[in-house]
């Protein structure tokens, strides 16, 4: 909601002087100007007025439309928009991605970690009522982003989630477990966890299994995604002759994925498509809705100064008027 609010309201008292200064200047024009009797007014009163005697009393109206501008800028008005708490439905929900260098195999267009993160964001886009955060993994694990109902940011930070700039290797029990800490805490009654990997467990200091055991401890339910095509994948990579092309073998462990999945009571789809990834949105779709208290905070913009400027501005009227087209001497 929007409100007016001022800094220094006692200061609004002095805006008792306009009312005597209204009658001041009433006064002082009753006196400026002669009174003769006259036995027969009507042919005086057919007389037009000119302009310049209806409009004899702008300028001292001017100067007090001023101060009492210049009174109220000394308040400090602000318009003040309030915090408001409200309660919304949803869930907590990490995506945790693997952003090792086979991600960047073609078998996908233009490759898994592009596809993976344009399926991401169609998803964080249709659930606008969740807290979703960004977890990234490769031979070590980092919060990217943590979970947060101000998608706009997640999805610039989930766009400039890229392969390399982490230690080579696939951490899986590293990248679960940061899902993991940054959810445990939560009190929304649905967590989920979303892993996407397309390799084998095969760094990190912490095994996998003891992950998916601690994430069942706090409730959590992980969804696993085996990304990549059976076989053998298309791949490109840089070389001192300029970017060659190869074959990389798709090797996704897909037995611990499984166990991963099932002991937290989530599920486990192998993603040779997009599709794949699809079905896993849906289904976290049925899981039970829970509340998230999201709060919106007060923002004050001071126009005390913009009142300075139309003080100014009155002055400046006044003083053209007064001296220049009036060319009155008081």
């Amino acid at each position: 909601m929007n409100s007016l609010e001022f800094s220094y309201p006692y200061i609004l008292l002095f805006l008792i002087i306009i009312p005597f200064l209204v009658f001041f200047v009433l006064r002082k024009d009753k006196k400026r100007y002669a009174h003769i009797k006259y036995s027969d007014v009507n042919q005086i009163q057919s007389l037009p007025k000119t302009w310049k005697i209806r409009l004899r009393l702008l300028p001292d109206w001017l100067r007090i439309t001023a101060i009492a501008l210049l009174i109220v800028a000394i308040a400090r008005p602000q318009f003040s928009f309030s915090k408001h708490n409200k309660d919304i439905l949803g869930i907590d929900i990490i995506i945790a991605m693997d952003v090792s260098p086979s991600m960047l195999a073609e078998d996908f267009s233009p490759n898994r970690l592009e596809s993976a993160k344009a399926v991401a964001k169609d998803f964080i886009l249709n659930r606008d009522k969740d807290e979703i955060g960004l977890v990234v993994f490769s031979g070590e694990a980092f919060t990217q982003c943590p979970p947060t109902i101000d998608h706009n940011v997640l999805i610039q930070l989930l766009s400039k989630t890229e392969c390399g700039d982490l230690q080579d290797g696939t951490a899986i029990g590293d990248g679960l477990a940061v899902s993991i800490n940054r959810i445990k805490e939560s009190k929304a009654k649905s967590k989920v966890i979303i892993l996407i990997t397309d390799g084998v467990n095969n760094s990190g200091q912490i095994d996998p299994i003891n992950a998916a055991s601690l994430a069942k401890q706090f409730g959590i339910r992980v969804y696993t995604v085996g990304i990549g095509s059976k076989g053998k994948a298309p791949f490109s990579y840089r070389t001192p002759f300029g970017i060659q092309k190869g074959q990389i073998d798709a090797e996704i462990d897909e037995g611990l994925l499984k166990t991963i999945a099932s002991q937290t009571g989530g599920q486990y789809f192998r993603s040779t498509k997009k599709s794949s990834l699809e079905e896993i949105f849906k289904e976290i779709d049925s899981l039970e809705k829970s509340i998230i208290n999201v709060s919106s905070y007060q923002q004050n913009n001071d126009t005390g100064d913009k009142l300075c400027l139309w003080v100014l501005f009155l002055i400046i009227l006044e003083c053209i008027l007064r001296y220049g087209v009036f060319k009155t001497k008081y």
